[in-house]
């Protein structure tokens, strides 16, 4: 396997476990004006992703580090021909770590209920942009000959695109849910698992079609197992909710997650970003990557930082681990 082989599946890798974390910390911030009826319950969902929403974050400047790195054709193609998305994403991020930062800083009530909602939409439009934008780059944009994006934002806005949009906001709320009844105690926590089972449905429902039709344009033999597996475990975590087993309905969904991921990545390799104008114009990972000695430079610096920063975030999750509900709030916080 040659080394840009090797980075496009680390580059898999990182997006993967962005989406795993990333996917029920966006789920919880919906889950702010869907499932919490007062401040208090307001307070139980932010706290249950407080100390861990921005190490979350660290896995999307990791996977966009790696890109600008290891293929910056990618990289520059990107950037350039998702622009607005892409910005809307990161101004979203940085209201959202805002509100989070800012929402106890006063007690007024208007004062927190303007982050909150701050957090909602920003929790919400990341959520569904982020499928829109990898539902464009397995589908494919116009791309040509000198390998730059020469189509428009409408362009983008495409069918397949949009589907995938509303997979990841459906699926990323379920994600939310499992972990809100996994993480809380009393009535909050059966709330979680009814919106947990209304939402799987409909993410379910979504992420079928979009898988299959995903197949059915790119797909091969592997990527026919990661769908196979992407809907067992979605079946899984919809059973394991109903039972009331919340570890294994939120490792499941996860897994879901992990799957769908791994499923498009599997459909798009060796492209990176496939060319809809001529196929021969597509980014793939020979023609877009850096030089092999940068990409050997990487390699040992990854294998040496890698460990240390998933043994920390582990840690992080290890020490917050307990459930919590209304009566750990403090009063004034009320």
């Amino acid at each position: 396997m040659e080394l840009h082989d090797v980075w496009f599946v680390l580059i898999a890798v990182l997006w993967t476990g962005y989406f795993f974390l990333e996917g029920f910390d966006f789920g919880v911030g919906i889950l702010t004006k869907l499932l919490a009826r007062d401040r208090a319950e307001r307070r139980v969902l932010i706290n249950t992703i407080g100390p861990v929403w921005d190490g979350n974050e660290v896995w999307l400047l990791t996977a966009g580090g790696a890109t600008f790195a290891a293929f910056p054709d990618w990289y520059a193609t990107l950037f350039s021909g998702f622009y607005l998305p892409l910005l809307a994403i990161l101004v979203c991020l940085i209201v959202r770590g805002v509100a989070f930062e800012y929402r106890a800083k006063r007690p007024e009530e208007n004062w927190q209920r303007n982050w909150e909602t701050a957090i909602f939409w920003t929790s919400l439009l990341p959520a569904f942009l982020w499928g829109v934008a990898f539902g464009n780059i397995v589908r494919g944009v116009k791309i040509d000959q000198h390998f730059e994006y020469v189509g428009s934002f409408w362009d983008l806005l495409n069918p397949y695109a949009l589907l995938g949009g509303l997979v990841t906001l459906t699926l990323f709320t379920f994600h939310g849910a499992v972990f809100t009844a996994l993480k809380t105690v009393g009535d909050i926590r059966g709330r979680a698992r009814q919106l947990a089972l209304r939402a799987g449905l409909v993410a379910a429902v979504l992420a079928v079609g979009f898988l299959l039709w995903t197949q059915a344009d790119s797909g091969d033999g592997k990527s026919l197992i990661a769908l196979v597996v992407a809907v067992l475990a979605l079946v899984g975590a919809l059973t394991a909710n109903q039972l009331g087993r919340e570890g294994w309905a939120f490792s499941l969904s996860g897994l879901t997650i992990v799957a769908a991921v791994a499923m498009l990545f599997l459909s798009l390799f060796p492209n990176v970003m496939p060319s809809t104008l001529n196929g021969a114009w597509s980014l793939t990972v020979s023609n877009a990557s850096s030089s092999p000695y940068t990409l050997k430079i990487m390699t040992w610096l990854a294998v040496i930082a890698t460990p240390l920063v998933v043994l920390y975030q582990g840690w992080t999750y290890w020490v917050f681990r307990k459930r919590i509900g209304t009566q750990h709030i403090a009063e004034a916080a009320h």
